[in-house]
Formats: structure tokens, sequence, C-alpha cells
């Protein structure tokens, strides 16, 4: 039976947003070993999970036969990408860029495998850091027309609040990345985010106009919840891979707690979990659900930090939520279909959890009071059927006060 083309894969598992020359590329996915390539510039000193999609897809075409390259932004990240951006990006010296690229270095190893011929980690400070300005300017200017530019989203945007010469030149330098890596590693495909469409045609176009190598451009879907806002934002800050900055069970505890809709997105884009598994899991409704969502939980947290840290993170979520587990030993009470939509303060005042709503809210502005071991952060949080999990919700007073609210729909 012949092998399912690569780019098939990727449309079936909802990553793909845009793409250019959709049947060429699709044709020379399935006939080609093809180097291909992401960026990634350090703003941060950790990855984030909207960057673990990419990642993904790059593990995806890696298992396929393909060479990845992991461009860090060594250099693009002295200039900052105004790409999603109502503001101008913060300055990062050249040692705090140095130690994220360093960081991002050995989350990359999470999916990729980096043994020799496998897949390259370059650094685009060695390129863009010795370009002289003017010669550079004479020889890739002329390409850019700025009145297109202009109409690009990641531009556009920004024309009302202001937009700095210094982050116009990024269109250029990142352009200058895909045309430098086709012309040294016939690299032919560029992906990201689906934010950087119009730096990746811009890449295309200067490789055409340089006379290069046939080049192709893809984007990828935007990790968003069903609501359409970002996925990853916790109560504490972003869903980081780093467990220093995002801990392993609060990791795994973000899926467990995710919208019934996103269960079979997720499963798709951050597991190598089979489709026709998840389709199966699909099917699943009312609590039932909830088995999926420890799966997609245990898979995540097993790709990025590996599978004795993820059972670890189970167990915990077991002892403090399972219906066998801590739940059934603790104090609490048993809610009533009139409860959802009522305030948690006035519950917990009216169970003696809490002696009184003004010291709920005492707690709540010192992140003392915590729904599921997320802090709550409103002091007018109500208690809704998604709260509750195997039948309970866990509230937690400081680091050792555990209260259930048990509820059966």
């Amino acid at each position: 039976m012949a092998q399912e083309n690569i780019y098939d894969v990727l449309k079936a598992r909802g990553y793909v947003a845009q793409v250019t020359h959709e049947e060429e590329l699709r044709e020379l996915l399935g006939k080609e070993k093809v180097v291909f390539y992401t960026g990634y510039d350090p703003t941060a000193d950790s990855l984030h999970v909207g960057h673990l999609v990419q990642m993904m897809v790059m593990s995806h075409l890696q298992r396929a036969g393909h060479f990845p390259i992991v461009l860090l932004g060594g250099g693009t990240g002295m200039i900052g990408d105004p790409s999603g951006r109502t503001d101008m990006r913060k300055f990062l010296d050249k040692a705090t860029i140095q130690h994220n690229v360093d960081r991002f270095k050995k989350q990359m190893e999470i999916v990729l495998d980096f043994s020799e011929g496998k897949a390259l980690m370059l650094n685009n400070a060695e390129w863009i850091a010795p370009l002289n300005y003017v010669e550079f300017l004479r020889e890739f200017g002329p390409h850019f027309s700025v009145n297109r530019m202009l109409t690009a989203e990641c531009y556009k945007n920004r024309l009302e609040q202001g937009l700095t010469f210094l982050e116009f030149n990024y269109m250029l330098l990142q352009a200058y990345d895909f045309y430098y890596l086709n012309k040294k590693y016939n690299c032919r495909l560029e992906m990201g985010g689906d934010d950087q469409w119009s730096n990746i045609l811009a890449g295309t176009d200067l490789i055409r106009r340089k006379g290069g190598a046939d080049s192709f451009g893809l984007t990828f879907q935007l990790l968003t919840k069903a609501d359409g806002t970002k996925m990853g934002k916790t109560a504490s800050g972003a869903l980081w891979l780093d467990a220093n900055k995002c801990s392993v069970y609060d990791f795994y505890q973000y899926f467990v707690n995710i919208d019934d809709r996103d269960v079979a997105k997720c499963m798709r884009m951050l597991t190598f979990m089979p489709l026709e598994e998840i389709d199966e899991y699909a099917k699943l409704e009312g609590q039932a659900i909830n088995e999926a969502k420890k799966r997609l939980a245990l898979e995540v947290t097993t790709i990025v930090h590996g599978r004795e840290a993820a059972e670890q993170a189970a167990e915990q979520a077991k002892q403090i939520f399972g219906s066998a587990g801590r739940a059934e030993d603790m104090p609490g009470i048993d809610l009533e279909a009139s409860d959802l939509g009522r305030e948690l303060l006035d519950i917990l005042v009216d169970a003696d959890f809490l002696p009184s709503k003004s010291e709920g809210r005492r707690l709540i502005k010192q992140q003392g009071l915590a729904l599921n071991d997320e802090p709550v952060t409103d002091f007018g949080r109500t208690i809704e059927n998604a709260d509750f999990h195997d039948g309970a919700a866990v509230v937690r007073r400081g680091k050792k006060n555990f209260f259930a609210l048990k509820y059966q729909a």
C-alpha cells in the first residue's frame, strides 16, 4: 500500500491555514526529501504551547523523511517582529538573547531528532549580524515595494498606533533568512503561524526575484479555543514548556480542564494519536468526555515532560480530584442543579468553608483561593457544570485546606 502523502496528513490533523502553490507542494512532499524551516525569535527563555504546534508539524514532516531546519532568531530577535503586536517589543540585550536561544535548543529536542543528518539547528545571527547595511539595501532593497509592504497585516495593524522604521526592517530580514537558507541548504519550504503569512510571502517572492530554486510557504492554524481566543493562557501566565515556569502538574491539569469542544482539536494538533482513535473520542458526550480529556492531558504532557512525569501528574490529579481518591475523603457538600450559576464565594460561605465573603475577597487578592487548582481571580466567579470532573470540583484555601463541591448532572 502506498504511503499516505504527509501533506494530506497535515491537512487532516487541522494544521494547514494558508499555502502557496498547494498542488505543487503536495506533489513535491510526496516524491522528494524536502528541506524546510520554521523560525523562532528568542523573546522569552521558554517556548510555550503555541510553539508546540509548529514543533509537531516539523516532527510529522521529519518522520515522513523530510529534513527540518530550526532557525533561532539571534539576529532578528535584535529587531523584534511586529506581527500580532499593538506595540513595539521590548529590546533584549545580546546576553539575554543568547541565553534564550540556548534554552530553545533543549526544548526543540522534545520532538525533533538532531542526530547526524536528521536535522539542523541554526542561529540567524551567523549571517545577519555581519551584514553591511548599505550593501544589504543596495542588493535587496530594490526587490521590496513599500506600498505592498504597507498592505501586509503585520504592518497595517500598526500604522495607527505607530510603526517604527526599526520594525519595518523585520520583513526584509525574515525574507533574507529564507533566501539564505534556500541558497545554502536548498531549503524549499518556510512554515510558521498564520500571522507570519506576509513575511513568508516576502521570502518566496525574494527567492523568485533573485533566481533561486522554487520555494513554498505554508502557515499553520493558530491554537485557539472554541470561543476564538488564543489557547494557552492561564491565570498565572502562558502555558510554558519549561517545568520551572509552569509545573508539570499545572501543564497536565490545563488540558484536563479545557472546553469539551476543544478536546478533539488538541488531540489532532498536539499529540501523535491516530486520527481513527481521535474520531472515537470525539463521539463522547457528557461526563464520558472527561476520559478523553485525561487521555489528551497524559499524551501532551508525555511529549513535553516525559512519560514518568506525566504519569506522576495524572496520579496527583487522581488523588486530589478522583472520585476514588481524596475528593471522597475531603469535607464537602452536595450541590443541586439550582446551584449552577451561583457565585463561588456565596456557596463557600453558606457551607462554612469561608467565614465571610470579605475573607474570600482577601484570599482572591492574595491568590490564596483556587478552584480545581486554578487560582480564582474574579470575585464574582460562578460555579458551572464544566467545573465538575468525576462529579467533584475541588476548592483549595491556602496550601492545605481542601473542600469538595459534589454534583452529578
